[in-house]
């Protein structure tokens, strides 16, 4: 199975908000943590019937990027999102 990493952002008075890195566009939120999963999982599906996946980059490989390095650093998290291959054609 498949996986891409978001990259979750969450202030103090909003929903958590979910972004791919390596699927520009591709944007989920929940407003609660045990919906960011299911959320992001969709969205990705969702993403995939319009236009083919582009190739999902390795954690460690996000991890080396300047903007991720920042984010990280200003308070943002990883999630790792499996993508749902029957739900893209």
């Amino acid at each position: 199975m498949t996986h891409y990493i978001a990259l979750v952002h969450k202030d103090t008075d909003s929903a958590f908000g979910v972004q791919f890195p390596d699927v520009p566009g591709c944007y989920s939120a929940a407003d609660d943590m045990a919906d960011l999963i299911c959320n992001a999982t969709e969205a990705l599906s969702l993403w995939g019937e319009d236009a083919p996946m582009p190739k999902a980059r390795s954690i460690d490989a996000l991890k080396r990027d300047k903007s991720i390095k920042r984010d990280l650093a200003e308070g943002a998290f990883l999630l790792s999102v499996p993508l749902d291959h029957r739900a893209v054609s």
